[in-house]
């Protein structure tokens, strides 16, 4: 996410991105480059733009992007210009009934006090960017697969879209955006495709251009105003993993294509990769990574030898984007068609990697799905993923808000499904019982942190265990998170355990640290729950509470056994009852019996 300002950011808009990352001269007309380039026209989306008088679908111009997303103004501007000044109304009150919102040279004027506002935000570049070995599945397979990923490329940008219109942007007004509420109509939003990387050496990298007007109308009076900046970027994560996600469900329903975890750095969250593409391919096309790593140990070193200690997670992110930027390439002055473009792609990985390796990557990715189908099921557990992303973000973040655990809800259904679909509305579910049963506020705002006393209760064997794997601060955050994370979820996997052991149904409402204070939850089908089980955590517990319930079986048996003798003595034996054809639901088990195997007791897939 990148604002686009005026001057110098606008004009790094209709140069570069607005024809494909390549150079355009200043007479040169935006279609006629456009064409030459090789890359799509532009194309309007979003709700709000029947209230300009736009449709979706429609060719962005030069001139509507101009005046749009580079003065603020309506798209059809000149035209209402002409007719205002047709009938008598000066220039500047013309100009003025065209400007949406407050005009931008009021931000230039000596009134403004904030430097910030003396160079306003005028629209948001959004990048949506599939996995790598999506890019390279869509370069070097047929024309079909082509055509197919490019589908559902356009899906999940709509749909990521549309859910930023529906619960994310808000407008504001007043002093200081006091005032906020629900944007009225919808947002403005202009597309551009790119194919390819701004390398040298030119590589696949299909990806979509986002440019979103700051521009939008209020709920009660219908004015024009400006979007919540603030808002949009605390929840581009949230927006990039529900992209991720709905990608991976398009992928799969229309190739049958299934998703497994790549460890790109160890330490580090896993990329989501297509099953069956060949891994060399990837080093292949991602060549800017190298060059970063080549650059980033040089910086390093500096840094060390100035500062006289390593660096942490948060100046090693900033040494990455300084590597980032210093090994930056210039825009390529070479501009191909895509047809020629995916000629030469395949023509280089031929030569890197043999005919086979290109011509046979879709027919290898469809048995490599069904090995993963074979070995993983898509189910979606809400108290175990609940508890997973609780830990998790708690370890990487200490304090969060919401949006940080939605991020990380979708993270989990994109690894647990593997690009089988979720139902509408998991994610708000899993991060509602999160936060109702796993979290306290803390704070005056809507901060909250992990409930340790629901997660670690005092009363468990294993406490002195599970809470030093959020203190080991010689891993990784993310490597302490996932320990910390797969250790609650065996102690859920334990309590469970223990309840089929035991010979009553019990509600996991009221397991630990199953426990929900607010409602039970019914468990959602959808994807595997669980992860694998740290050797040293929940395994020494399962077994003694196994040993525990058995003995207390076997001696609950022999006294109910005596009693029966005892009774039949005195009384006579009882007469049996006929044994029901269907058995009915939620009877207690005898003591000492045991479910049937590939049952539960509470509802656990």
């Amino acid at each position: 996410m990148q604002p686009v300002r005026p001057g110098n950011g606008w004009r790094y808009l209709t140069r570069g991105v607005m024809v494909g990352d390549g150079h355009r001269r200043a007479d040169t007309p935006l279609r006629a480059t456009q064409d030459e380039a090789g890359v799509p026209p532009g194309v309007w989306k979003g709700w709000g733009l029947a209230a300009l008088g736009l449709t979706a679908g429609g060719v962005v111009s030069e001139r509507q992007a101009e005046l749009l997303l580079g003065e603020g103004r309506h798209p059809d501007a000149d035209r209402t210009e002409r007719e205002l000044l047709a009938q008598g109304k000066s220039p500047a009150r013309a100009r003025r009934a065209t400007v949406l919102g407050r005009p931008i040279e009021h931000n230039r004027s000596a009134k403004t006090d904030k430097a910030k506002e003396r160079t306003p935000w005028l629209a948001f570049d959004l990048v949506f960017r599939p996995p790598p070995t999506a890019h390279i599945a869509w370069a070097l397979g047929d024309d079909e697969h082509r055509r197919v990923l490019e589908l559902c490329q356009d899906i999940a940008c709509d749909n990521t879209i549309a859910w930023m219109e529906e619960s994310v942007a808000q407008i504001r007004w007043k002093a200081g955006g006091k005032e906020r509420a629900r944007v009225r109509g919808g947002l403005v939003v202009a597309v551009f495709r790119h194919y390819e990387s701004r390398a040298a050496e030119s590589k696949p990298l299909l990806h979509d251009h986002a440019v979103v007007s700051i521009r939008a109308r209020r709920p009660h009076d219908g004015k024009w105003g400006n979007l919540s900046a603030d808002l949009l970027m605390a929840h581009i994560v949230a927006a990039d993993t529900l992209y991720l996600l709905h990608f991976m469900e398009e992928v799969t329903a229309r190739l049958g294509w299934a998703w497994e975890p790549r460890d790109v750095t160890p330490g580090r969250r896993p990329v989501m990769d297509i099953a069956g593409i060949d891994r060399r391919l990837i080093g292949w096309q991602s060549t800017r990574r190298q060059q970063i790593e080549d650059a980033l140990p040089i910086l390093t070193a500096r840094y060390e030898e100035k500062q006289g200690h390593t660096p942490g997670e948060r100046a090693g992110y900033a040494l990455a984007c300084q590597a980032a930027d210093q090994t930056r390439p210039p825009k390529r002055t070479e501009l191909l068609s895509l047809t020629e473009l995916r000629r030469r792609w395949r023509e280089s990985a031929i030569r890197a990697f043999g005919a086979c390796t290109v011509y046979r990557l879709a027919e290898r990715a469809r048995p490599a799905a069904g090995a993963v189908w074979a070995r993983v099921r898509p189910v979606v557990d809400v108290v175990l993923a609940a508890v997973d992303v609780a830990a998790v973000v708690y370890v990487m973040r200490g304090a969060f808000a919401r949006h940080h655990l939605l991020a990380e809800v979708r993270r989990h259904l994109s690894y647990v499904l593997r690009g089988r679909p979720h139902q509408p509305g998991l994610d708000e579910q899993i991060v509602q019982t999160a936060v109702d049963d796993y979290t306290r506020p803390v704070g005056r705002g809507r901060r909250m942190t992990a409930d340790l006393h629901a997660l670690y209760p005092h009363e468990t064997d294993d406490q002195a265990v599970l809470r030093p794997l959020t203190r080991k601060r010689t891993a990784p955050p993310y490597e302490r998170a996932r320990l910390a994370a797969d250790a609650l979820a065996a102690r859920v996997r334990t309590a469970r355990r223990a309840e089929r052991l035991g010979s009553r149904t019990r509600l996991y409402a009221v397991a630990v640290p199953a426990a929900s204070r607010s409602r039970p939850r019914l468990l959602s089908s959808g994807r595997k729950c669980g992860r694998l089980l740290e050797p040293e955590t929940g395994v020494d517990t399962v077994e003694r509470t196994r040993q525990t319930l058995e003995a207390a079986a076997a001696q609950m048996a022999a006294t109910l056994r005596d009693s029966r003798l005892a009774r039949e003595a005195a009384h006579g034996p009882r007469p049996q009852p006929v044994p029901a054809t269907t058995p009915q639901p939620h009877t207690p088990q005898q003591p000492g019996t045991q479910p049937a195997p590939g049952r539960t007791t509470g509802g656990v897939t």
